[in-house]
């Protein structure tokens, strides 16, 4: 079995996150995969309605059937992946990996991207993406 990429360089290392403790420790990990393959990580979170977002001690939650959401939404989802990866990547130290954070309205399985590596925490247990029962 041949360890180099079939094509090109290889790709992020690609974590989806959803600021969970499960999701903060597949972060880690990641961190800890990329600097060892030498490789990006690209921190992925997907949001949308019926999400909750916790920025701060505020939390509010959109209703699934109203379909609108705050158009400060991203930038809080953005802000909140980028401090807990920025902190997890201080712990794990140098070399530094270089890291994108990619925030994008969906459900996760649309918004995970092609990577080298995919890791996630479980599923659905974190502030800004666990779903609201109807």
């Amino acid at each position: 079995m041949s360890t180099s990429p079939a094509h090109g360089s290889p790709g992020p290392v690609v974590v989806g996150t959803d600021g969970s403790e499960s999701a903060r420790r597949a972060i880690l990990f990641a961190l800890q995969e990329a600097q060892r393959r030498g490789v990006a990580l690209r921190a992925v979170s997907a949001y949308g309605s019926g999400h909750a977002v916790q920025s701060g001690l505020e939390r509010s939650a959109w209703p699934r059937t109203s379909g609108e959401l705050p158009p400060h939404l991203h930038d809080i989802v953005a802000r909140e992946v980028t401090d807990s990866v920025e902190e997890l990547r201080r712990q794990v130290g140098e070399p530094f990996v270089e890291v994108e954070v990619h925030c994008e309205r969906g459900r996760p399985a649309q918004v995970l991207s092609d990577a080298s590596l995919l890791l996630l925490g479980t599923r659905g247990a974190g502030v800004w993406g666990r779903s609201r029962s109807a």
